[in-house]
């Protein structure tokens, strides 16, 4: 799976739910790299349904 809004992020599981949880995490990890980058000191991640 990809987030095509995130250049880089992607991620992979064994079945879909694994995939979906995969990738969340991937997401998330990649949030706080770019809040970090940007040099932001605190960020607030909301969880979305899909």
């Amino acid at each position: 799976m990809s987030c095509l809004d995130l250049p880089g992020c992607h991620s992979q599981g064994d079945t879909r739910d694994e995939a979906l949880a995969n990738i969340r995490e991937a997401i998330g990890l990649w949030l706080e790299v770019d809040a970090e980058e940007a040099g932001l000191q605190q960020v607030e991640t909301l969880e979305l349904a899909i």
